[in-house]
């Protein structure tokens, strides 16, 4: 029986849960969005989900930097232990998927937003867009470096392991 190994991520994966969430995005907003008096993740308060993001990712790519110097051995280095980078790679394929629902669901606000909103000329819209791009933006940005961290959990081959055996 093969030893369980963690794959990377698939793209596949990604755009999936990206564009599923998108559209649930449109959905609610469409049906809910005149119903509200704001946003309860944009508004006033609005900032702090994409800010949160932001956070994350910027700890995601420190990580990832860290981790990929360890791995290499760089000089004034000390080895990385073997089940944090497990840890950090589980933590890269969480956030990757993470990153991909809320850049989807900012999307396709945004998009309701910007097309629907901008047609009725909504008053709201000028409140609410500007929260909702900012949030995108920071999720791609959390996507970026989940992938970063990802790829840089990856072990480095070794180049004794590529030289032919010589008996």
């Amino acid at each position: 029986m093969p030893e369980p190994r963690l794959q990377p991520t698939n793209p596949a994966t990604l755009i999936v849960a990206g564009l599923g969430s998108a559209a649930v995005a449109w959905l609610i907003i469409s049906t809910w969005y005149f119903d509200l008096a704001t946003l309860p993740f944009l508004g006033r308060n609005g900032w702090l989900p994409a800010f949160t993001l932001l956070a994350l990712a910027i700890v995601e790519f420190a990580l990832a930097q860290q981790t990929r110097a360890r791995l290499e051995a760089k000089p004034g280095r000390e080895r990385v232990e073997p089940l944090a980078v497990a840890r950090y790679a589980v933590l890269a394929k969480a956030s990757s998927l993470a990153g991909a629902i809320f850049a989807g669901f900012a999307a396709g606000l945004s998009l309701w937003l910007f097309i629907d909103g901008q047609q009725r000329q909504l008053a709201a819209v000028s409140r609410d867009l500007p929260a909702a791009l900012t949030s995108l933006a920071c999720s791609l940005a959390l996507l970026g470096a989940a992938l970063w961290l990802e790829r840089a959990c990856r072990v480095p081959n070794n180049p004794e392991d590529d030289k032919p055996d010589i008996k």
